[in-house]
């Protein structure tokens, strides 16, 4: 078998059911005109990751093509797959759909299949990061999604009826909808807990960050936090060669349970979102609060090692730097390491991101507009935008920024309003049409005066009569 031609073969399949499962074909949006006197984009994206593509692709799909997709990496390295991630494969299980949005033969079985062979998939357990990279680098080839890479985005602000979306890079975008795929940090930043924040920068590291692991040779370390990617890069620095890894759980016990195998169900994935604001807050309030849990095979990767050790009951209360060791202060004892990584997530602030700085101030929160029962208070979750429908943010002082209706968030800090959703392949076909839905029905909504003038206008005869 060559893979070459079979891909190809795929490709041409692929372009032949887009063609054939295109209706209803026809176009329906004019180019509007920005301040600049050049045609604005209906939708641009910011984000090129498997999200991005894949709103990009059902956008497409529903004939708005004036779209663009920005990702300030350079192609390839889009999202977290061949940077920061550092399992060996992806947990989702390998049947689970994402960027096809219900084309079989767009599957990543399909891509497998062309690839390594049917029987290689019928032998597969999980799929590997770097296969599900070049997966979507073949949906972004196949599907024709328009992509720049190279381009941050660092502003967004109203400009005569359309988003100035400005780049460090110099220039403006004009649009009129923006949607935000920037995964995980997208509305904040990553965490690192206060005690942590003043070791030099040559004891510490946060997960997200670039990582010499080889410098960790013969070295101890500690991790903050038992997720799954904090997990991921205690076995990154074990493989290495590193002498001793802790673990440090805040827990009293690490979390095992994985919510999320429970709530992938189509009920619960397509209508959490229509749920009134208590149920959701309870429902969100659980799983967040339960966390992700790590499968077996990610524990295994460091349980494996005889330098690894699992701290339960260890939030860190204090760090510092003495003998030339990082010594971390916890309720379980103290813990000497020479290096320190932070697996400990992303902590919403929209305030942080210099996409939002325009509008931040207005940006409504869930604390804004929902008060937990007693007892079900939280004010991490308190922070989390609260979205609109179709994942727009909402005002938290009605009337000040209205044009912030039309900026779409759909990363993990859209998860409160919508649960599993941007960012998360067990969600993708559902959140992604829900998305596309919403930007749509804007699209129309505001084009109706100019579309019932030519519906008006419309005299093409399908019969002649005489």
């Amino acid at each position: 078998m060559n893979p070459d031609t079979t891909l190809d073969a795929l490709k041409a399949r692929i372009r032949d059911d887009l063609a054939r499962t295109a209706h209803p074909r026809a176009p329906w949006l004019v180019p509007r005109l920005g301040p600049d006197g050049q045609p604005a984009c209906d939708v641009v994206v910011v984000g090129a990751g498997q999200s991005g593509l894949a709103v990009a692709h059902g956008l497409m799909r529903a004939q708005v093509t004036n779209i663009l997709v920005l990702d300030r990496a350079p192609e390839g390295l889009e999202g977290p797959w061949r940077t920061y991630a550092r399992m060996r494969t992806l947990r989702s299980p390998k049947d689970f759909t994402g960027p096809d949005l219900g084309l079989p033969s767009l599957t990543y079985q399909s891509w497998h299949e062309a690839r390594y062979g049917a029987e290689s998939w019928e032998r597969l357990d999980l799929i590997a990061r770097e296969d599900w990279a070049a997966y979507l680098g073949f949906v972004r080839e196949v599907t024709g999604v328009p992509v720049r890479n190279g381009v941050t985005v660092t502003g967004i602000a109203p400009a005569g009826g359309l988003l100035a979306v400005t780049t460090r890079e110099g220039g403006t975008i004009h649009a009129r909808k923006v949607v935000l795929a920037t995964g995980q940090e997208g509305a904040g930043r990553w965490a690192v807990p206060e005690a942590l924040r003043d070791l030099p920068g040559d004891r510490f590291a946060q997960a997200a960050e670039p990582i010499d692991f080889a410098a960790l040779k013969d070295r101890r370390v500690a991790v903050i936090g038992i997720g799954a990617s904090a997990l991921d890069n205690a076995a990154m620095a074990l493989e290495a060669g590193a002498a001793a890894v802790t673990v440090l759980c805040r827990r009293a016990e690490p979390q095992v349970v994985q919510p999320y195998r429970w709530l992938t169900f189509a009920g619960f994935l397509r209508h959490l979102g229509d749920l009134d604001d208590a149920w959701r807050w309870r429902f969100m309030r659980a799983v967040l609060e339960l966390r992700e849990g790590f499968p077996q095979a990610t524990w295994d990767r460091c349980a494996r090692h005889p330098g690894f050790r699992c701290l339960s009951g260890a939030p860190v209360r204090a760090a510092g730097v003495e003998n030339d060791a990082v010594t971390l202060e916890t309720p379980a004892g103290p813990v000497t390491a020479d290096f320190v990584i932070a697996g400990t997530g992303i902590e919403i602030d929209v305030s942080a991101r210099p996409e939002l700085a325009a509008f931040a101030h207005n940006i409504a929160s869930w604390g804004d507009r929902y008060a937990a029962p007693p007892g079900q208070e939280n004010p991490r979750l308190a922070a989390f935008p609260y979205l609109g429908d179709d994942y727009a943010f909402t005002e938290r002082e009605p009337g000040l920024t209205p044009w912030i209706r039309d900026v779409h968030l759909f990363g993990i800090a859209s998860t409160m309003s919508h649960g599993a959703s941007g960012s998360s392949i067990n969600a993708m076909t559902t959140a992604v049409p829900r998305l596309v839905f919403g930007l749509t029905r804007g699209l129309f909504g505001d084009d109706v005066e100019r579309l019932w003038a030519e519906f008006s206008a419309y005299d093409v005869r399908q019969a002649v009569i005489g």
